[in-house]
């Protein structure tokens, strides 16, 4: 009983890490194969020489010297492969091995990322589902003021005085981007303009990325920025804001969006 459920929880580990397991092996048997190249090539450069020296003797050394690479390059490429190539058997196929675990790594990873995809499109409508029903139930003011009340937690578990206000030149008003949580100095009539010229051209583009906002409102781009934003199934970008308080008195301009953005497929 213990053993199986040992076996069970390493396969169940292995499942879990195998593009890194995969991803590993691979690296392993790059080195490798370059290991096994230069071990058989002193082999393979004394079968060439011992097929030349069966066709012309001595005559061999008067006529190329000791240059092995005019030796090799004196036999048709046929002879050569035909001469040489069980050297690189083993070569060959740590190659062939390396070239599966890096195909596998990706197919896995593709299809994680894609089951991934799926599972946050359905969270993402049933947040909608959600949304809505909350509106409908309590009504707008007071889902308003439940938003509101999210922005003021915002500021308070990330506070100003811990961290660094940008300063964008595009406003002189304290605002927090509430995505990646970062103080900038801009303007409500500032970010509006982004957003409309960002939704003109989400419709003429089919989508635009997280990091296209960022850079037009003047914040630096993130890593994931490239890979999250907006597209035209998902809605154009609304913007949600909140007016609060910084923990030192200052106010301050929240920005959220009614429709977060996704990973872009």
């Amino acid at each position: 009983m213990q053993v199986r459920e040992i076996a069970k929880n390493l396969g169940g580990i292995i499942s879990k890490n195998s593009p890194t397991i995969l991803t590993g092996a691979a690296v392993t048997g790059l080195i490798t194969t370059v290991i096994f190249a230069v071990r058989a090539t002193p082999k393979a450069l004394s079968l060439i020489d011992e097929e030349l020296y069966s066709r012309k003797g001595d005559e061999m050394y008067g006529e190329y010297g000791s240059d092995i690479g005019e030796r090799i390059c004196s036999l048709p490429a046929k002879d050569v492969v035909r001469i040489t190539w069980k050297c690189y058997i083993p070569t060959a196929g740590v190659a062939a091995t390396t070239v599966m675990c890096i195909v596998g790594a990706n197919h896995i990873s593709l299809r994680r990322n894609a089951a991934l995809a799926s599972v946050y499109s359905l969270t993402e409508t049933a947040f909608k589902e959600y949304q809505a029903k909350v509106v409908e139930t309590v009504g707008k003011n007071k889902e308003l003021k439940v938003r509101d009340d999210i922005a003021a937690d915002h500021l308070k578990e990330n506070p100003q005085s811990s961290n660094e206000v940008i300063f964008t030149g595009k406003g002189e008003v304290m605002c927090y981007e509430s995505l990646s949580g970062r103080y900038f100095k801009s303007d409500m009539e500032s970010l509006r303009k982004v957003i409309n010229d960002l939704n003109d051209a989400l419709r003429n583009d089919m989508y635009v990325t997280l990091n296209e906002l960022y850079y037009e409102i003047g914040l630096p781009t993130i890593t994931l920025g490239d890979e999250m934003g907006w597209d035209v199934e998902n809605g154009t970008i609304k913007p949600a804001f909140s007016t609060q308080l910084t923990d030192k008195g200052e106010p301050c301009l929240v920005l959220n969006f009614e429709v977060h953005p996704r990973h872009m497929r």
